[in-house]
């Protein structure tokens, strides 16, 4: 099939398309789209405004590129809207930043005066560093989406060889396994030495958390801190994905993420909008190379006037339980960190009264506590709603159960941390 420029391949298409491009242009560049077309790859373009139109379609898709050259200010929120979907679905998503004209040497491919700028970065790269991430993201697609690639026979005296030397290479490959695992191990540990060692509880306010790896180390991280003898902030963070890569990052936001700052003899507490922006600035400042970035919700308790102000950036929502009642979302605007260094981000605060509970989750907990429905919103669960009303503590044993015993594809398995806390 003949691939189109203004593409209704992925509404008429059954089959997978490797390389979804969008964009507010009409056209692919013509030094990538010489690239796929020598890499061999199926693409189409589609305007970055009608992504939401094929989303029922994703599970046909292979990775996205964005070109976000012409971005309007106003579809800023759009664009993180459309990461978060496309990560929910395994999808890796490269930004395509701008156009730069000079000169970038191509190994494999001819040297065009045109090299681009991707992922946040303002260093250009040549066509053959885009096919590396290219390729990335399509070999993690297709082992996410659990897709079988069938090798081609060797020849029988091939086949010969290699079984003779089965055998090392199976004890080579047992010791190298054993020691990985021994190090993603001790990474594990390092990471959990991150985490607070006590939980502030006082005579008010009662703490619980629920930490759960999707692998020997998390994508996710927690803080509880008693800033001073009035106030606690707490968050969670998530990077995009799990294992050792986003695990380093989650390293970063702990030491980036400032609570307040002391200036001679006095200190000021940043309040939960200063915070994420500061963090947001911070994260984007470090250019991470491929499409990084994270979510976090960080909230700032009174345990005096038992006053609640929280800010959120392209994390789940907190949710607010009040005794015989219906859980309830505190939606609140504020877009991914890392992305765009200029964001700004809202807060809002709530009067908590004896009896509240507050809990803040990462989005691989979200299964075990309800779903979103185009018509109706999200509904919590009823597992989620026949423990919410339970003492903190037996409520979050429950809630740990429910997240390590449900059965989960393989291909969704993902870190799952919480944190609650209880007016008492």
């Amino acid at each position: 099939m003949e691939n189109s420029e203004l593409l209704s391949t992925l509404e008429v298409s059954k089959s997978f398309t490797d390389v979804l491009y969008l964009s507010n242009q009409k056209q692919i560049p013509f030094e990538v789209k010489r690239l796929l077309k020598q890499r061999k790859l199926s693409f189409a373009i589609r305007p970055l405004d009608t992504f939401f139109q094929i989303r029922d379609r994703l599970d046909l898709i292979g990775t996205v590129i964005i070109d976000t050259v012409d971005l309007d200010v106003s579809q800023q929120g759009y664009l993180s809207r459309i990461i978060e979907s496309l990560e929910m679905n395994n999808i890796g998503v490269i930004l395509l930043n701008e156009r730069a004209q000079v000169p970038v040497k191509s190994f494999s491919l001819s040297p065009s005066k045109s090299s681009f700028s991707v992922g946040g970065s303002t260093e250009s790269v040549s066509t053959d560093e885009l096919w590396v991430r290219i390729s990335l993201n399509l070999a993690y697609r297709k082992k996410s989406s659990e897709m079988a690639v069938k090798p081609a026979m060797p020849p029988k005296q091939v086949q010969r060889i290699y079984k003779n030397k089965l055998a090392e290479q199976l004890i080579m490959t047992g010791a190298l396994v054993e020691n990985l695992s021994e190090q993603f191990r001790l990474a594990g540990l390092v990471q959990q030495d991150f985490l607070p060692a006590q939980l502030p509880n006082t005579d008010r306010v009662r703490w619980a958390t629920t930490f759960l790896p999707a692998e020997w180390v998390s994508g996710d991280i927690y803080d509880i801190v008693r800033i001073d003898e009035q106030h606690i902030g707490f968050y969670v963070a998530d990077v995009v994905g799990h294992g050792i890569p986003a695990a380093l990052l989650t390293i970063f936001l702990k030491q980036a993420l400032v609570m307040r700052e002391t200036i001679d003899n006095n200190y000021h507490i940043f309040s939960p909008a200063e915070v994420m922006k500061n963090l947001n600035v911070r994260l984007a400042k470090q250019k991470l190379s491929g499409y990084q970035f994270a979510t976090c919700c960080y909230s700032l308790l009174n345990i005096k006037t038992l006053q609640l102000t929280y800010a959120r950036a392209g994390h789940p929502y907190p949710i607010l339980i009040r005794p015989n009642e219906r859980p309830q979302q505190l939606e609140i605007r504020g877009s991914l960190l890392g992305i765009f260094g200029k964001s700004e981000y809202t807060q809002q605060t709530i009067q908590l009264q004896p009896g509240d509970k507050l809990l803040l989750y990462s989005d691989g907990a979200e299964p075990f506590i309800g779903s979103l429905d185009d018509s109706t919103g999200f509904n919590f669960s009823e597992k989620f709603c026949g423990i919410k009303d339970l003492p903190l503590i037996e409520m979050m044993d429950k809630f740990s159960n429910f997240a390590q015993n449900q059965p989960v594809a393989p291909s969704e398995v993902d870190d799952i941390t919480a944190v609650a806390f209880e007016i008492l």
